[in-house]
Order: C-alpha cells, then sequence, then structure tokens
C-alpha cells in the first residue's frame, strides 16, 4: 500500500476521511455515505459511548446484523479505548449471556428486531451484573444514544483516540472449542491491521472500488476481511444483513459492485440465480472464497459468468485471520484444490506429531507462525499453551499437506470440527447442549456429507433409564430452541450405547461408518 498502515482501527477511520474526505464510503438501502461522514459520526457515537461511563480496557459487545451502525457503534467504541465483543446473531439467549458474563460486558449494542427476533428479550432470564446499559441500533434509539455525547467535547474524543495503540486489545471473538465451552480469542490493533494490509495486497483491492459484504460482521471475514480493509483500502462499503440472492444480483447490477468475497455455496447460488434471472454482472473484478472445498468448474464460471477474474481461494481462522492464500492469476486447479500458500508476515509449515516439519507431500498438522497469530483466549492461559507452543507455533488442528511450490492443501481435521453452511461446528460444544436436555444421558455428534450444506450433524442420542423415548422431531425442536441453528443437528440417533475404545473414548470413526 502506498500510504504507511494506521496504528489501529479508528485511526484507519479517520485516516480515510483525511485521504479520502468526498468519496463514498458506504452505501445502505440506497443511502449513501462519504468517509467524512462516516468518521463524524464514529467520533459522535465515541462521545456517547464516553458519556456513558465505558473507556479504556471495558468490553462492548454487538449483537446484530451488518449494518452503517454496526460499524460506526464499533469504531465509536474502539475509539473511546474499549474492546469490540460481537457476538454471533444466531445465538441463542443462554449462549449470548454466557460470553456477556465471561467477558465482563458493561455495554451491549443489539436490534429490536432481526428475522422477528428481539436479542434484548432474550437476555431476560440472564444474570448479567457487568451490563450497565443495552443500546438498540434501531434509528429512534440510536439517534437519542448519539445525543448523550453532545456534553462531550472533541478533545475528550481526541484523547482517547491518542491514546491506543498497536497493542491494545483491538476484539474478542469467540469460537468453539473442543472442550465444548467457546473461547474468546483476543487480538490485538497490531496483529489486525498487519494482516488486512496483506490481504489488499493479496486480492488488489484499491481505493473507490465497490465491496459487497455479505459475510457476517461478527465473524473475521466479514469485519476484518470486509469494512476494516474497505478503511484502509479507500472502497466503498456494500453491508448487507443477511444473504438474499435476489437483492445481491440488483445490488451487483444496480450499484456497479467489483469485489464480493463469500463461501463456495454463495457463488453457486448466485449463478444458478443468474441463469434464470439475467442481471449485468460485468463491473464485477473478483472476490475470496474458502471454508470449504471449491469445484475446478466453480472457479471458471466465476470468471467466465460473474466477471470475477481475480477470484482467490484463501485459508484462515478466529484465530489467525489470514494464514494463507493463492494469488491473482493462479490457474483454475490450484485456486481450487488449494488454500494457497503463506501470506507476507506469516510461516506455515507441515508437522509431524513431535511438531518437526515432515517432508513435502506428507500429511502432517499445519502450523502458522507470525504477525497475525492470536495473543491468546481470554482467561485460559492452559488452552492458550496448548494452541500456541513455546515456540511461536499456533497449532490449527487441521490436516494438511505442502507441495513444492509452498501450496497448502487442507486433507482433514485433528479435531472433530465439521463446517456446515460455510460455519465451524464443534461436536463437543454441541454435546454439551445436549447434555442439559432432560432426558438426555449421553450424546455424541459427527459431522456427515451433506450436498448443500458440506457437513451436516448427526446425533447419536442414549436416554436416561426411565424416560420416556424422545422423537426425533422433539429432540430437533428442543435443539433449534436452545442452540444457534447451524450447530443444530439435522438427524438424530437412538442408541442403546455408544462405541468406546479400551480407554472409554467414543469411537466417533465407528458412529460415521455405521450411521
Amino acid at each position: 500500500m502506498a500510504e504507511p498502515l494506521p496504528p489501529t482501527i479508528p485511526h484507519a477511520a479517520k485516516r480515510a476521511a483525511q485521504l479520502w474526505p468526498d468519496a463514498l464510503a458506504l452505501i445502505e438501502h440506497g443511502e449513501k455515505c462519504t468517509f467524512s461522514e462516516l468518521w463524524s459520526e464514529c467520533r459522535a457515537a465515541a462521545a456517547a459511548v464516553l458519556a456513558a461511563g465505558i473507556g479504556e480496557g471495558d468490553r462492548v459487545a454487538i449483537w446484530a446484523p451488518n449494518s452503517r451502525e454496526w460499524i460506526v457503534a464499533a469504531v465509536g467504541a474502539m475509539t473511546a479505548g474499549a474492546t469490540l465483543v460481537p457476538l454471533n446473531t444466531r445465538l441463542k439467549g443462554i449462549e449470548a449471556g454466557d460470553i456477556l458474563r465471561r467477558t465482563k460486558a458493561r455495554l451491549l449494542f443489539t436490534v429490536d428486531d432481526f428475522l422477528g427476533i428481539d436479542y434484548a428479550a432474550l437476555l431476560k432470564d440472564e444474570k448479567l451484573p457487568g451490563l450497565v446499559e443495552i443500546v438498540s441500533l434501531n434509528a429512534g434509539s440510536w439517534d437519542r444514544f448519539l445525543k448523550r455525547g453532545i456534553g462531550i467535547d472533541d478533545d475528550q474524543v481526541d484523547a482517547a483516540l491518542a491514546s491506543l495503540t498497536p497493542d491494545h486489545v483491538s476484539d474478542i471473538i469467540f469460537t468453539s472449542g473442543t472442550t465444548g465451552a467457546p473461547k474468546g480469542v483476543m487480538m490485538t490493533y497490531g496483529r489486525v491491521i498487519p494482516q488486512c494490509g496483506v490481504w489488499i495486497e493479496n486480492t488488489g483491492l484499491s481505493h473507490g472500488e465497490r465491496y459487497l459484504i455479505v459475510n457476517p460482521f461478527f465473524h473475521s471475514f466479514g469485519f476484518k476481511a470486509g469494512w476494516v480493509v474497505c478503511l484502509l483500502a479507500g472502497a466503498t462499503m456494500l453491508p448487507m444483513a443477511q444473504f438474499d440472492v435476489a437483492e445481491t444480483a440488483r445490488l451487483i447490477e444496480a450499484e456497479r459492485v467489483n469485489f464480493m468475497p463469500g463461501p463456495p455455496t454463495i457463488f453457486q447460488i448466485l449463478l444458478a440465480h443468474k441463469e434464470a434471472h439475467p442481471f449485468d454482472a460485468s463491473t464485477m473484478r473478483g472476490g475470496t472464497s474458502g471454508a470449504a472445498s471449491v469445484p475446478p468448474v466453480l472457479i471458471e464460471r466465476m470468471r467466465s459468468e460473474l466477471h470475477m477474474r481475480d477470484v482467490i481461494t484463501a485459508y484462515g481462522m478466529t484465530e489467525c485471520v489470514n494464514i494463507s492464500g493463492c494469488r491473482m492469476g493462479d490457474p483454475a486447479e490450484t485456486i481450487a484444490n488449494t488454500c494457497g500458500c503463506a501470506v507476507a508476515g506469516n510461516e506455515v509449515i507441515i508437522a509431524g506429531p513431535g511438531g518437526n516439519e515432515v517432508p513435502r507431500g506428507e500429511t502432517g498438522e499445519i502450523l502458522v507462525r507470525g504477525q497475525g497469530v492470536m495473543l491468546g483466549y481470554l482467561d485460559d492461559p492452559a488452552g492458550t499453551a496448548d494452541a500456541i507452543d513455546a515456540d511461536g507455533w499456533l497449532h490449527t488442528g487441521d490436516l494438511g499437506t505442502m507441495d513444492e511450490r509452498g501450496y497448502l492443501r487442507i486433507t482433514d481435521r485433528l479435531k472433530d470440527m465439521y463446517i456446515s453452511g460455510g460455519f465451524n461446528v464443534y461436536p463437543a460444544e454441541v454435546e454439551k447442549l445436549l447434555a442439559s436436555h432432560p432426558a438426555i444421558a449421553m450424546a455424541a455428534v459427527v459431522g456427515m456429507p451433506d450436498e448443500r450444506m458440506g457437513e451436516v450433524g448427526r446425533a447419536f442420542v442414549v436416554l436416561r433409564p426411565g424416560m420416556s423415548a424422545e422423537s426425533e422431531a422433539d429432540l430437533l425442536a428442543w435443539s433449534r430452541d436452545n442452540m444457534a441453528n447451524y450447530k443444530v443437528p439435522r438427524s438424530f440417533v437412538l442408541v442403546n450405547d455408544l462405541p468406546r475404545n479400551a480407554a472409554g473414548k467414543v469411537l466417533k470413526t465407528q458412529l460415521r461408518v455405521g450411521g
């Protein structure tokens, strides 16, 4: 990038306003705002956050779909010195309450209604002693909150911004752990900003390009490789609250979109829609895909039918946003069948059980070391030590190979995690939730192949003695009420016992084969 990178995300918003004051920063529902206007709104939000008594070291959560207000609230909270805690919009009240308690979040931004859900109402039975206030991002409530910052002068906002450094914790995103408890991944600005800069270089994102963000902001893909990279590159953000293929096609044509990342399924759906309902995609230049294997024919179709000449695949995780990526111009076979090579600032190796690198072409665990590796897990030094070894290598838990060029191919997972519709699902967490069902004694969850979702969960359930047999429909309904939709097993199998080895560990391989 021509300009030096700013030290933090709020500094990136300020820098964008200085470099491109009159350029379009954001388009949503036909409304447009410039980078200067966006930074002014962020400053107003920062003043309101300071007026609410929130400052350096505090945690501020956001539980809402993608929107202009989400970005303004996030940058405002960060400018005030707070650490951001994004919450998955699919979480239930019990899941969100657990995260709010563990982070000691003092302020929560949310919405009154999204897809028929009142998020604040989901928390009515949760004990949240640290939470001072819940603020709605809906128009009237949001405007009233912003007015509270009127008594805060510019010097106070400037002083808060000036105190922010690359070493401050920027955000804590929760990712499900193999122990069954979600882990809070702590990132600093000094880890996030350089990784975003590398991502911009790899994708060629440039000032003035229009960037459609369908990936959720509560995920690194929509947050850091979404609106943050737009602030850094001077690209125009077009946030979508949820993916809708007809609306996506309309926006691509009407707003002349240039770039769009997303999981492979989104592009498959978009191509099918284009066949039935042709639309003009001639302005599309490129995009990134990941989270699942990509058929080579899909890459070719994205290039030829969606005009995405610069489509690439990449590999990352919450604990390290960018691990590897393909390069613009790589052959379709390479893009489809590999995750690219290590991005600048990272080292990647394939390691054997002892942690030593194995010869090229051999299978082992993918390890990464470099600028983007997380600071650690929140309040979990043991979990952090398990994930990051003494030499600084982050153990991804993914098995893979590396070719002579240094290009990675993921072959399997050391952990039981599976990917359903682009979301990581950790069976241990689902099993823990199922264990709270009054009729369930034990449960084992495995991922099973699914043509549309990639993989879906199948739960093998042992009922408690004397409990009446629950039907699959009953268990499915209960699960939908008590866990995020992507975690809900799509099928249930009632069994008398679970297969185990001599040490008592459940043999999930047998369940996958026999299930």
